[in-house]
């Protein structure tokens, strides 16, 4: 029988343990842990989903990799076609890790109405166009339908469908410059099919989705000619890698780029997160340890005579230690469990009824998003049980200087 682990459960569940004096440092230390954990979750939680939500935003108007013609030209609108008959199109499996290629052009142009106008960025993409983030951010109406045939349909966000008083059905004049500005603009009558709202203004004060067969009739392009190819990937933790192996893949006339390099300034931003939450959670654990260092030297001292009359009786240090120490952990995994339960309760509830709101002109996202993960949640109690464990060896070595005669007089 594990005799220190019995002796450890009768002072736990003992009624004198209950009344004692060190009962409320117990409590103070259990609910120590339970706030660290909480805190811990919930920054984990939030930095990972505000970081997720962002890198899902920004490639799903750019895509993860852009391949475009190799030009010093760093504008937004497509300016040099290329053609679609290349051998990672339409199938990259030169490379692995590329889940989808994708065709797009762009080109500057103006929406007018009868009150306003409002400058904007046609996307003209193809039938292969993976609409999948659309269909999360779709408000009224629904997504464009491009086949073969040319299609008037375009997509509008939500800002500026409020700002031009536009709404989904309605037909609108997109206005084109020429690139002889002595030439009369082009004009093309679309109909708005659907209205999204990303959260994002960056991109939705922007960006217009349309059919590319307007850009390449308005830049007298070939049919197989496009303005770039968008890649996306299974894993975005490896964009780098795939990012590099895609330009390897890729002709010499051709250049590409992650939206990393595209946008630095939000993915070094979002990468503050991390350093953020490494430092809140350093310090969870150390004001959670010193709490609990602090609880089971009270028990230590509490027990004095009990510690000199085990140890008169042949018990060793270590099996000493061992009865405070369990007591410790037991202390422990309430304050992990009650941290647990308040934590996980508090983000779901976030996740599900969005309690928390953003501003999406400094956030990009309206709401505060949560990213609940079972692998980060275990790796967090068992970091914080198993740190805990060791900042209690050190109090516990105090048992080793206790000496069996004065602890027995000791009052």
């Amino acid at each position: 029988m594990n005799y220190e682990l019995f002796i450890a459960k009768r002072l736990i569940t003992s009624k004198k343990y209950k009344s004692s004096i060190s009962a409320p440092i117990m409590k103070i230390g259990v609910i120590a842990i339970a706030l660290s954990i909480v805190v811990m979750l919930i920054s984990i939680a939030t930095s990972t989903g505000l970081q997720e939500k962002i890198r899902e935003k920004v490639s799903g108007f750019n895509g993860h990799i852009q391949i475009v013609k190799y030009d010093f030209n760093n504008s937004m609108v497509s300016v040099k076609p290329i053609s679609i008959k290349q051998d990672f199109y339409p199938n990259f499996s030169q490379v692995a890790g590329v889940k989808k290629i994708q065709v797009f052009a762009q080109k500057a142009a103006i929406i007018k109405t009868e009150n306003t106008f409002e400058g904007i960025i046609l996307k003209g993409v193809g039938a292969d166009y993976d609409w999948s983030f659309f269909k999360d951010y779709i408000v009224s109406g629904e997504l464009p339908n491009y086949t073969d045939k040319r299609s008037d349909e375009i997509l509008i966000s939500k800002n500026m469908a409020d700002r031009l008083l536009l709404k989904s059905g309605d037909q609108v004049a997109i206005w084109f410059v020429r690139d002889d500005l002595n030439k009369a603009p082009q004009v093309r009558k679309l109909t708005i099919s659907g209205v999204y709202n990303s959260g994002f203004p960056e991109f939705d004060n922007s960006y217009v989705i349309g059919d590319i067969k307007h850009i390449q009739r308005l830049n007298k392009w070939k049919p197989d000619e496009v303005g770039g190819f968008e890649v996306i990937i299974d894993d975005f933790d490896a964009l780098d890698l795939v990012s590099q192996e895609v330009h390897r893949s890729i002709p010499s006339s051709l250049n590409s780029y992650s939206i990393k390099n595209k946008f630095p300034l939000i993915f070094e931003w979002i990468s503050l997160f991390d350093s953020n939450t490494y430092a809140i959670i350093f310090i969870m654990i150390l004001v959670a340890g010193f709490n609990m260092i602090t609880a089971l030297l009270v028990l230590i001292l509490e027990r004095t005579q009990m510690i000199g009359i085990i140890k008169s009786l042949g018990s060793t240090n270590w099996q000493i230690r061992k009865i405070f120490l369990y007591q410790a952990t037991y202390l422990v995994f309430r304050g992990l469990i009650w941290g647990n339960l308040i934590g996980l309760s508090l983000l779901f509830a976030q996740k599900y009824f969005g309690i928390i709101t953003l501003d999406p002109e400094t956030y990009y996202v309206d709401k505060a998003p949560v990213y609940i993960s079972l692998g980060y949640i275990l790796f967090l109690n068992l970091g914080v049980l198993v740190l805990s464990y060791a900042m209690l060896l050190v109090p516990s070595y105090f048992i080793t200087k206790i000496s069996p005669i004065r602890a027995i007089k000791f009052e």
